[in-house]
């Protein structure tokens, strides 16, 4: 047990626990079997029964974790013969999304996603997840790439949004993300997409207009950050738990929408909790559904994927 674990709010109960846990086990006096037993017991229990009714809000917080495994532990596991790919051919290149080809379990794959970071100098270096509009010219010249040799795409998806600098804008952030979109909706090979942690607004939705659109059980996926939507609504960041409640954010509300298509289940207290086999479990979901489009052609694909984004919230209406 690491005493270097950082525990969310909600988790105080579990973490009181544990504390008592580290101290027994630091004890001169030493501990029984059998009281170490029960207390690792009851902080499991403690930790079940928070996490089967913890509501949007606690989800975000979830997603956010700092601990939870990010687009490099992902293609650091997952990926063999992993070749980074650099530039937009454009401009330059951009730290906040990576890609590149690979293999999957022996499938050749184009492979792209967010990445965040995990300490403070890597987080400044990746931008926090936020990409400019090179990387989503980036991730559009590998979705070709991945055409071009018949070689199916995966995405991960986990930004807060796309980067709202100056420079962005200046660079055409708005166009370069519409143009991800439309290559995405065009791919005649499969499209894979996990939303890993944060799908934040257009950031998110320019890699992720894939054929299979898993979330992770406490990811999240909205047009804004609750804070942001509690901002516009009520003038009052504060409220960002009502938004993150009115939204619809988590992958529970989501999957019943429509808006994605599969919820991959994570450990008992989140993914952070077990990267390991987080990782494992998305990669099993993945080859599942590389190998079920496989059977699908170009065209069916596209109509397939175009149908599916069309319908969207049609339901709700009829």
């Amino acid at each position: 047990m690491s005493t270097a674990r950082t525990y969310l709010d909600f988790e105080r109960p579990v973490a009181a626990l544990d504390n008592q846990l580290e101290d027994l086990l630091a004890s001169p006096s030493g501990a029984s079997e059998a009281e170490i037993a029960a207390l690792r017991e009851k902080s499991d229990a403690e930790l079940t029964a928070i996490y089967k009714k913890i509501g949007p809000w606690e989800k975000t917080q979830v997603a956010r974790h700092p601990a939870r495994p990010h687009f490099s532990e992902y293609c650091k596991s997952l990926v063999s013969h992993y070749t980074p790919l650099a530039g937009d051919r454009k401009f330059g290149d951009d730290d906040a999304l990576l890609g590149g080809l690979g293999k999957i379990r022996g499938q050749s794959v184009v492979v792209m996603g967010h990445e965040k970071g995990t300490d403070t100098q890597s987080r400044l270096h990746h931008n926090f997840g936020m990409a400019n509009p090179e990387g989503y010219r980036k991730a559009v010249r590998l979705m070709q790439m991945a055409e071009r040799f018949q070689i199916p795409v995966v995405s991960f998806v986990d930004t807060a949004g796309a980067f709202p600098g100056r420079g962005a804008e200046e660079r055409g952030q708005a166009e370069a993300i519409a143009r991800a979109i439309d290559a995405g909706l065009a791919l005649r090979v499969p499209f894979i997409s996990v939303i890993t942690g944060e799908g934040g607004s257009g950031g998110a939705v320019a890699i992720a207009t894939a054929d299979s659109v898993m979330m992770l059980e406490h990811s999240i996926y909205s047009v804004i950050s609750p804070e942001g939507c509690a901002s516009i609504l009520w003038r009052d960041g504060a409220r960002a738990q009502d938004a993150a409640k009115a939204m619809k954010i988590t992958a529970q509300d989501l999957k019943g929408l429509g808006v994605i298509d599969k919820i991959i289940k994570e450990p008992v207290g989140g993914a952070h909790r077990d990267p390991q086999k987080t990782v494992k479990t998305v990669g099993a979901a993945i080859v599942k559904e590389i190998e079920s489009l496989s059977a699908l052609d170009g065209d069916a694909l596209i109509k397939r994927r175009r149908d599916k984004f069309l319908n969207i919230g049609r339901s709700l209406l009829s």
